[in-house]
């Protein structure tokens, strides 16, 4: 019974990510046909996570407060398909902004999808978030995948219809999801006064600000402008999807390698500290290359880089707090580094619009390299206080 409940738990999560990231390749292609500026367009992309930064951290609370999960999961579901079909229904740029920070509500209640996870595993919550990392990153790359073969065949919008069908199969599957007891935590409410002692958990705090680094490179380049860079090379609809692979691939194989190897052998820090490095090059070397091919190689290698940081902050952020404290933690932890999503493609959209595309990425591998000198500092005030202990 248990293993299909996480089965069918595993399940909702993929459809989740499939549909949130059927149509995220065409997007700025598709505000681009509506003449919006690279401005407007950073401005699309950062809403979603905006919402991410004011709706997640309330929403934890709320959970952990009335000890309930499900509920959470189905809201999240439906709210996604209301803004796919939003997508799918109008035409001005003003409803496109609307509809995209609604995706951001819908992003907003992962923070109940991963504790709720968690709880099956009892003491194993990095192990938890491997997992969940994995089917995230595999529904992704499908989504994405599929995203430019369904305009190829369909037209722009049918990525939009698609992903609300998906949507809508999520809301009944979300249905047959019970909530059961946090295992190995307290079953009383979370209270108010808890929150405070939640947010000052160093770990938590380290994961946080780290993450919202990785976040922002992540949504300034293949979640947001890497597309349209391909797009500016003469990439077709089909080089697009094999760019979109090149990336997702390694990123689905290095969040199944973090936890279960490199950590291992490594270590959190040392492998916080590659993924970053490796993120920064890789994403400094995008205005210098002029093929396709060149490209896909690089994002092939910047994608397993940063696959390296998610699962391994994720588990971070929740391994010091109480189980009847985690989606709190959890919604903290996801608000913070939602900044990252929103100020990534802001910042990186702003500055294209000035001064060229390319200044974009010099902009993001910077904050790369500023992930990776904080992980080193984060690293060495963990064996200070090791020492002292």
């Amino acid at each position: 019974m248990e293993k299909h409940k996480q089965r069918l738990f595993l399940w909702v999560a993929f459809l989740f990510w499939f549909s949130l990231f059927l149509y995220v390749p065409i997007l700025p292609a598709y505000l681009d046909t509506m003449q919006a500026s690279y401005s407007f367009m950073g401005i699309v992309l950062g809403s979603y996570g905006l919402m991410q930064v004011i709706v997640r951290l309330p929403l934890g609370i709320l959970s952990d407060y009335l000890r309930i999960r499900r509920p959470f999961l189905t809201f999240g579901m439906l709210a996604l398909l209301i803004s796919s079909a939003g997508f799918a229904l109008t035409e001005q740029l003003e409803w496109t902004l609307l509809f995209r920070a609604l995706s951001g509500v819908t992003a907003s209640t992962w923070v109940i999808f991963t504790v709720m996870y968690a709880s099956y595993y009892q003491g194993k919550s990095a192990q938890a978030m491997s997992n969940l990392q994995l089917v995230t990153v595999t529904a992704q790359l499908c989504g994405m995948s599929l995203s430019a073969l369904l305009v190829d065949q369909w037209g722009i919008k049918s990525p939009f219809w698609f992903s609300a069908l998906l949507g809508a199969a999520g809301v009944l599957l979300t249905l047959f999801i019970r909530d059961g007891k946090e295992q190995g935590g307290t079953q009383t409410s979370m209270r108010l006064a808890d929150i405070s002692i939640v947010v000052k958990e160093p770990l938590l705090l380290k994961a946080s600000v780290l993450s919202i680094f990785a976040h922002m490179v992540l949504f300034a380049t293949m979640f947001g402008f890497t597309p349209a860079y391909a797009q500016s090379l003469g990439g077709t609809e089909r080089e697009l999807t094999y760019l979109v692979l090149s990336f997702m691939i390694p990123h689905a194989l290095a969040a199944f390698l973090s936890v279960r190897v490199l950590a291992v052998r490594l270590g959190e820090w040392r492998t916080l500290l590659v993924g970053f490095i490796g993120s920064g090059l890789f994403t400094f070397l995008i205005p210098f290359l002029e093929r396709i091919e060149w490209l896909c190689l690089t994002q092939a290698l910047n994608g397993f880089a940063l696959g390296l940081t998610f699962p391994l902050l994720s588990a971070m952020s929740i391994q010091n707090v109480a189980h009847g404290q985690r989606a709190t933690a959890m919604g903290f932890y996801q608000a913070v580094y939602a900044v990252g999503m929103f100020v990534g493609p802001l910042t990186a959209g702003v500055i294209s619009n000035s001064l060229g595309l390319s200044s974009g990425f010099v902009l993001a591998a910077g904050i790369s390299v500023l992930g990776a000198a904080l992980t080193l500092v984060f690293q060495k005030t963990k064996k200070n206080l090791a020492q002292k202990a």
